[in-house]
């Protein structure tokens, strides 16, 4: 099955004026997965280049703030416990395989960090240090210095916005615009990893704002498929007058009704559901008096910027209520994204490989993962994979395959189907989009009633954007967020209707109970057409 079905006959590519490059490897994107891609296929011998939308170690969620990492020593009993404690959680789609790699891998790098990139982990009481987290900023700081004297060129401040395809559909390079060069770019690849995040649909999300779905989209048409998309609907915690977003810390919280009794039921992990009805309703405070000072001060220590806003308002936490929201995260801290097929994160299309939040975390968190921990995990693991088997498949290639004829697969937002609308009309989309995706009592709290109008009203913009959405240079990277954007959305809500039962993070009041009878992966693809199937029953078709 070909999922693109929106450009038809692609047109050929025109004479290119801008910055015209040759590599062996493409990376696209700028956080832990971009990096660690573009250093492994660097000591792998390739030739590379990395393209960020923003500036390489400065954007993106983990660059924000500070994040726990799924870093287990290689003790038998203790990688037993860490691969059981969340696949109830995750509705059991996890793969054992798959988490062993990662958590092997993830020691490995955590280790390479320290010794190689000198990264100041704590030490514990006996001097030992702690590599069970680590500091955004500082992390990504270095990274970007291992990269650069890797001998990556980086392109800061420049969104892809298409993907370049040869005459039989590799994956060949990808175009875009310089922003503050005002100039666009292509770069010819043997190989394309996508390391672009995952989608928070403008929610305000600390950190998200490059998280828009563009890597999913360029992936879709060039007929990638999408997995776990029914696994997207993530909402963080955050105080009413805030962006940051560190869910871990409300463990410690009790929350409140606006008249201030106790909100019964609601948490961090399983009574995120209960905020979100009261939400609907009324105001929620919160306090973390479950904390004692020994935990308060480490808190402090670990995640300062969490604490930022409290003390420029003359709020104590721990002490004093203060009012909270949801905020949208999508599959940036779901689990869906761009179907893995196979051990080096290779995709359904030849010369294309994801990483990171781009891609599916189901292989080893099923449904269900969260802000830190298995996520930071899955981006080094899969960034280094992909970035090696980037280099590895670009050096199969002939010295000729360079200068092979390629064509541009992009569609939504750059070749409208009608004629042009105005120049803004991405804001347009964009607020549809997060009408239907933002509101809790669609995406958090699905039912099939309120799941299938979203779902129409989703593909009516879609229809109406595919003839119309355009932009012109600085815009284009506008127009296709919005397009990203609604893509997702469109194959979130498939899925999810897809799935009559309630797994993983996917809950459906109508269909509140498990099906044992459901216990597969579902693919979703297409644009115009978007269809989903059981992964199960895609793999018996092509052994037939």
């Amino acid at each position: 099955m070909t999922a693109n079905t929106t450009n038809g006959s692609r047109p050929a590519m025109p004479a290119h004026e801008g910055v015209d490059l040759t590599t062996d490897v493409l990376v696209v994107g700028g956080g832990p997965a971009a990096t660690w891609a573009a250093l492994t296929a660097a000591h792998a011998g390739a030739d590379v280049v990395l393209a960020d939308k923003g500036y390489c170690g400065t954007s993106g969620a983990t660059a924000a703030s500070g994040t726990g990492v799924w870093y287990v020593p290689p003790y038998p009993a203790q990688r037993e416990q860490a691969m059981a404690s969340r696949e109830g959680l995750g509705g059991h789609l996890a793969d054992r395989r798959w988490m062993a790699r990662v958590l092997d891998r993830t020691f490995e790098g955590m280790n390479e960090l320290a010794d190689v990139g000198r990264y100041p982990f704590p030490v514990d009481d006996d001097g030992q240090q702690i590599r069970r987290g680590l500091q955004g900023p500082e992390y990504m700081r270095r990274m970007r210095i291992r990269v650069q004297r890797a001998g990556v060129r980086i392109l800061d401040h420049s969104p892809v916005s298409e993907l370049l395809v040869d005459g039989v559909g590799t994956v060949a390079g990808a175009a875009g615009y310089r922003r503050q060069r005002d100039e666009a770019f292509r770069v010819r690849a043997g190989a394309v990893v996508l390391a672009t995040g995952g989608c928070a649909f403008l929610s305000g999300a600390l950190g998200c704002d490059v998280n828009t779905g563009d890597g999913a989209l360029f992936a879709a048409e060039a007929g990638a498929e999408m997995s776990g998309m029914e696994f997207s609907n993530a909402y963080a915690i955050a105080p009413e007058f805030t962006s940051v977003t560190k869910t871990a810390y409300y463990t410690y919280a009790t929350f409140f009704h606006e008249d201030g009794s106790v909100l019964e039921g609601a948490g961090s992990q399983r009574g995120r559901s209960v905020i979100a009805r009261a939400l609907l309703t009324e105001r929620v405070f919160c306090q973390l008096d479950h904390a004692d000072a020994e935990v308060a001060a480490a808190m402090r220590l670990a995640q300062p910027n969490f604490f930022l806003p409290f003390d420029r308002m003359g709020i104590d936490p721990f002490t004093q209520r203060f009012p909270v929201t949801l905020l949208l995260e999508g599959t940036v801290r779901g689990t869906g994204g761009i179907r893995i097929v196979g051990d080096g994160c290779s995709t359904t299309v030849p010369g294309l490989y994801a990483a990171g939040d781009a891609a599916t975390r189901e292989l080893i968190c099923g449904g269900f993962t969260g802000g830190g921990s298995h996520n930071s995990a899955w981006a080094l693991s899969s960034g280094t994979w992909a970035g090696r088997a980037a280099a590895r498949y670009a050096g199969s290639l002939s010295p000729s395959a360079q200068r092979r004829p390629v064509v541009p697969a992009g569609g939504a937002g750059l070749r409208p189907t009608g004629a042009p609308g105005p120049a803004d009309e991405h804001r347009e989309v964009v607020r549809a989009v997060q009408a239907e995706v933002h509101p809790y009592e669609k995406n958090y709290l699905r039912n099939g009633v309120r799941l299938a109008p979203a779902l129409a009203a989703l593909d009516d913009t879609w229809s109406r954007l595919r003839q119309s959405l355009h932009g012109h240079a600085d815009g284009v990277m506008r127009a296709r967020q919005a397009a990203a954007m609604v893509a997702h959305a469109r194959w979130m809500y498939t899925a999810a209707l897809a799935r009559t039962e309630s797994r993983g993070m996917h809950k459906r009041e109508d269909f509140p109970n498990l099906d044992d009878s459901q216990h597969y992966r579902l693919v979703t693809a297409g644009l115009d057409e978007v269809w989903v199937a059981p992964e199960s029953a895609l793999t018996a078709a092509v052994a037939s």
